[in-house]
């Protein structure tokens, strides 16, 4: 079957749901994109004006150039970050509203922040209008196999697909039909790319930073079951454990393992001492994370990436000693052959997990409590 070209305005897969919650609004939230083949409406245009469950890309809303080519890497998305702008919650929920915010966003960060183009994949703006953020992320996202490199958290933006969110919601929620689209959006993006709605985080899961704000990361668990409802699977958000200096046992290990996955030059002895504690603060300054030397949710967040068969080094051995450690007898030779999928299935399984031999955040954290 030959793939359909791109439109200057995509309707999502998914587009009726939108459009009805959407009712007569005539909006179209932040980032996302797809062919209309799977359960919706279609492709389509309403007289070359924007409606509900349509995005529209950066042609469209008037985008500059990006300063060099924008980096297009041949990987599915991990997860979605959700971000709010941090401005004002404006009551003009027109689209020539939500273009003039794209526009406003991508100047401050080419020409302010120094980025080659705009940080985040997709914006969702308070009349619910989606907007392509940085160049290629819509033809990005309708491949399902491919993600654009972006700028909007550090540590994540080779894994992640950033949506900014109009407004500032540290006291205010946003508005009914935002979310609306919100839901919408993040759920094509978990269709394209296989994405569990667990998978969905806010932007202070990972680095130092009030976004999405108060209001808005506490409704994520509402997001992730709203998108579960509609794609399926458990929308429960990984756990993890605090460790500080003073612990001792295996879960320093583990930690210790993976920062020297990531370069830190200590002994996984699994007592965590000042060598550790400085490793910690190092990373936490990294990846711009609260720098205090306990290993909470933003340095997990950070460090336990997807391992698979066929990866080798210090973050395997760490799955394989707690599979062992967990009567799921594994030999901690650093190498992730078939053997190692084995016991990784069957743990998933045991634990009612997705049972893929992949070990993601949700296998990590009950590797891990």
């Amino acid at each position: 079957m030959t793939t359909p070209p791109l439109r200057r305005r995509t309707l999502l897969a998914g587009a009726l749901s939108l459009g009805t919650a959407l009712g007569a609004l005539g909006t179209t939230g932040q980032a996302s994109a797809a062919d209309g083949t799977g359960t919706g409406t279609g492709l389509g245009t309403s007289g070359g004006t924007p409606v509900p469950g349509v995005v529209v890309d950066c042609e469209a809303w008037g985008a500059r150039p990006p300063k060099s080519p924008v980096r297009v890497l041949s990987a599915r998305a991990q997860k979605i970050i959700v971000h709010h702008t941090a401005t004002a919650n404006v009551a003009d929920l027109g689209y020539d509203r939500a273009f003039a915010l794209a526009r406003a966003m991508q100047t401050d960060q080419m020409d302010v922040r120094g980025w080659i183009d705009t940080g985040q994949h997709f914006t969702l703006s308070r009349g619910a209008f989606v907007t392509e953020g940085r160049h290629q992320s819509l033809a990005a996202l309708y491949s399902g196999t491919q993600i654009v490199e972006a700028a909007h958290c550090t540590g994540q933006n080779t894994v992640a697909i950033g949506i900014e969110n109009e407004g500032t919601y540290i006291t205010e929620e946003p508005r009914a039909e935002q979310y609306a689209a919100l839901v919408e959006l993040c759920a094509e993006v978990c269709r394209r790319y296989g994405i569990r709605p667990y998978q969905i985080y806010g932007h202070r899961d990972f680095n130092n930073t009030q976004c999405p704000g108060d209001r808005l990361y506490a409704m994520l668990p509402q997001l992730r079951a709203d998108v579960a409802a509609r794609i399926g699977g458990d929308p429960a958000a990984p756990a993890w454990p605090l460790l500080r200096t003073g612990d001792l046992n295996e879960r320093v290990r583990v930690l210790q393992c993976l920062l020297v996955q990531r370069g830190a030059a200590i002994v996984p002895d699994g007592s965590f001492g000042p060598a550790t504690e400085a490793a910690v603060r190092a990373f936490q300054k990294l990846i711009e994370a609260g720098i205090d030397g306990v290993a909470g949710r933003q340095t997990w967040n950070q460090l336990c990436g997807p391992v698979a068969q066929g990866a080798a080094g210090e973050a395997v051995k760490a799955v394989q000693s707690r599979l062992a450690a967990s009567g799921f007898p594994t030999s901690a030779d650093g190498q992730f052959g078939p053997g190692t999928r084995d016991q990784v299935i069957a743990f998933q399984s045991a634990r009612s997990l997705p049972a893929d031999g992949v070990v993601d955040a949700r296998t990590w954290s009950h590797l891990l409590i």
